[in-house]
């Protein structure tokens, strides 16, 4: 922690934290109770899911604009705005009798959802010291776990309750809460330092917004969240619950229970991880592929199973799943060490969109997918196991797109003098260090 800043920068950051995992809990709602949702608005899971297509979509398109304001207007006022208006969308979702105004009820939670996770990254480059800000990235990410925790054991005990109007309208007021906490305790930077926002002539925004998109690290950045994060953002925000509970025959309190568990495991994930990144600086995509490789052998070997298969491999693809949660989080130190603190709004913003990008393609393309083979009927096991193939070209994809902006960003870096070392070459290294004891 900067010297000066004392227990002010962790109620600063704490409270952050608050709103963060108060917002997850409304942006993961309809992935444990899409089934009260679809008997509440009369329709099938599958069209419940472009409720969330929809609201992911509006996220991560919203990214980049939202970074910019962040860029203009500080955390405070985004974290303030971001939580009255993903409570708008909530309310206005408790009300809805019919589809379109339930869609505009996301789309409201979208744009309030986007502002949240980026203004308390922001945060922390202003009041921690940077050989903190890795690890403090992790913990910040590790509360979306707190707020699916939230989900399950507030939200849907809420909903199944008191009906799905009062059961929402009372999860939502917990947003007035965070808007209030933020707007009074939240400081964009210390008493007496520059807060580090940035207004630009208009006519400079879009070339702004072009050198950060072309820079390699965010595009690094990008990838890492793209690849680490679609899958997991698909399981959680829509098809995890259909899949445990239909796909393998779980009860919905033994499915309820693996979500719980994949919390738990990512906020036990997060601070190794940020850990590892800041310890290891130079090895910090390499850290991102030994978190991706595991979950794409789990996936392989869960989908090839035939039949259910057994609980422990079950548990051991939450647990995989839940440490890719803070696998995304290494995408975000890329533009943190490489671009001015002015540039981090956006560029956090390119970097947050990768992941929620590859969820949204993806939970739309099972959605249609299985509503087609289904014909218009209930989902089989079968079904969904098909479904979750369609992952496959998205890994394909990311980890194309890993790799070559990498090779970009190692040709700046040692332009600039800065040598990535090959791994034969750290081997040789700790060799002759050793002969020398």
């Amino acid at each position: 922690m900067n010297e000066g800043y004392g227990p002010r920068a962790w109620v600063v950051w704490g409270v952050g934290l608050f709103c963060y995992a108060v917002v997850v809990m409304h942006r993961t709602s309809l992935g444990v109770a899409g089934l009260e949702a679809a008997a509440h608005f009369g329709t099938t899971p599958g069209v419940i899911s472009t409720f969330v297509v929809l609201q992911l979509a509006v996220y991560a398109i919203a990214q980049v604009p939202i970074g910019l304001l962040l860029d203009r207007f500080g955390s405070r006022a985004l974290l303030t705005a971001g939580a009255l208006c993903a409570g708008g969308g909530q309310v206005l979702l408790a009300l809805a009798d019919d589809l379109p105004m339930a869609y505009v009820a996301r789309v409201l939670l979208g744009v309030g959802d986007a502002c949240i996770f980026n203004s308390v990254l922001r945060l922390l480059p202003r009041w921690f010291a940077p050989r903190l800000v890795p690890v403090l990235s992790q913990v910040t990410g590790m509360f979306s776990a707190l707020g699916q925790i939230a989900a399950v054991g507030i939200a849907l005990p809420l909903i199944q309750g008191f009906g799905w109007t009062t059961g929402l309208l009372l999860a939502a007021s917990t947003t007035l809460v965070a808007a209030a906490a933020t707007a009074t305790l939240v400081r964009n930077a210390p008493a007496g330092e520059p807060t580090a926002v940035v207004v630009d002539p208009i006519r400079k925004i879009p070339a702004n917004i072009a050198e950060v998109v072309k820079h390699p690290a965010t595009q690094l950045g990008f990838w890492i969240h793209f690849t680490a994060g679609f899958s997991m953002n698909t399981f959680v925000f829509m098809w995890g619950m259909p899949y445990l509970m239909v796909g393998q025959g779980l009860s919905q309190l033994a499915a309820a229970g693996l979500f719980t568990l994949l919390s738990a495991a990512s906020m036990v994930a997060g601070p190794i991880m940020g850990a590892l990144t800041a310890k290891h600086p130079l090895r910090r995509s390499n850290l991102s592929l030994l978190v991706i490789g595991p979950l794409i052998l789990i996936w392989a070997v869960v989908l090839a199973w035939p039949g259910r298969a057994p609980l422990p491999l079950l548990i051991l693809l939450v647990i995989v799943l839940a440490v890719n949660g803070p696998g995304t989080g290494i995408g975000f130190d890329f533009p943190r060490t490489n671009l001015p603190v002015t540039r981090l709004g956006a560029a956090n913003g390119v970097v947050i969109a990768g992941g929620f990008t590859g969820g949204t393609l993806l939970i739309l393309a099972m959605g249609i997918f299985l509503d087609r083979i289904a014909g218009g009927g209930d989902y089989t096991a079968e079904h969904l196991r098909l479904a979750w193939l369609l992952q496959v070209p998205f890994f394909v994809v990311g980890l194309s797109g890993f790799l070559l902006s990498r090779r970009r960003l190692r040709r700046r870096m040692a332009a600039d003098g800065v040598i990535v070392p090959s791994w034969r070459e750290v081997v040789e290294r700790i060799r002759r260090q050793r002969g020398t004891r």
